[in-house]
This record gives structure tokens, sequence and C-alpha cells, in this order.
């Protein structure tokens, strides 16, 4: 377990991406990671799209106002749920899971938003989504530009976060 905390200090947001393919399998993977995910009532509201064709790469991150990056992204998986009363909940939990899975098998991430933009229904209109499916995010994925960018990176001091019995 020691282990898998150490790993989740090195997964980070990478919005630079090479312009190389993602196995078809690492995709699988990390969208069986996304399924995995802690869910209200265990509903798992959740539905995956992965797109790797390179118009519609680009049109996705026209549309997303923070993704432009997507457009040079080898794959972006769309996450879509039903509407439910822990809809955002569930699908940010399966979105975490997909950050983490592609940090494990070394694929560069980053989370765009969904619900509340006002891109969502372009977004659910341009993967046929049906119009009552809820856009949670976007995760563009790929393998990283610069070398060694999976390290840990500055974060708050615990003891400046963390309060015991009361804040």
């Amino acid at each position: 377990m020691d282990n898998f905390l150490e790993f989740l200090k090195i997964r980070r947001s990478i919005r630079s991406f090479q312009d190389k393919s993602i196995p078809k399998d690492k995709l699988e993977k990390m969208v069986d990671a996304a399924r995995y995910a802690a869910t209200a009532r265990n509903l798992q509201p959740w539905e995956f799209v992965v797109v790797t064709d390179k118009n519609k790469l680009e049109q996705l991150a026209q549309v997303a106002e923070n993704g432009k990056f997507i457009a040079q992204a080898a794959a972006c998986v769309a996450v879509f749920s039903i509407d439910t009363k822990y809809f955002l909940e569930d699908g940010s939990a399966a979105t975490c899971n997909i950050l983490l899975a592609a940090t494990a098998l070394g694929i560069a991430s980053c989370w765009v938003a969904g619900d509340k933009k006002p891109y969502c229904q372009q977004v659910i209109d341009l993967l046929g989504a049906p119009s009552t499916m809820k856009l949670i995010s976007m995760v563009a994925l790929g393998y990283p530009q610069e070398k060694d960018v999976f390290k840990k990176m500055p974060k708050r001091e615990l003891k400046g976060i963390l309060h015991w019995e009361k804040f």
C-alpha cells in the first residue's frame, strides 16, 4: 500500500503530448479502472466514450474553452452519467480513477471540466450521447512531450490543512 501512496504523489496534469497513439488495451484498462470507482448506492451511472479520431479531438478542443490541448492528445475519454442524485460525485470518482490508471500506465492526462460548462450540449451532440446524459469530464490522454514529468509536485503541508475534531 505504501507504493500506492507514493504513486499518488507523482500524478499531475500534463497538457503537452507526443504525436504517438495509445494502444487500445491501455485505453480499455483506464476505462476498466473507472468502472471500479466509488458510486452512491452502487448505481454505476457512468458511460464512457473514448475518442481517438483526430478530427473529433480537434472538434472537442474547439468547444472546450480550457481544453484546447485536447487537439494534440492521442485520446480523450468523455465521462458521462445518467442524471442521478449523485451523478457529479460518481462521475468525478470515475474520472479520478482514469487519471490514476493513466499515470500507472505511463500516460499523461489532464481533466477538462464538463458539468456546468456551456459546451456540454455540444459535446453530447458531437459524441452522439443521449441528450439526457450529463457530461462530467473529458480526460485528455497521451504520452508526455517532456521527460520526467511523473515527479512529486509542491503541495501544501499536511500540518497546514489537517484538523482534528474541529476546524
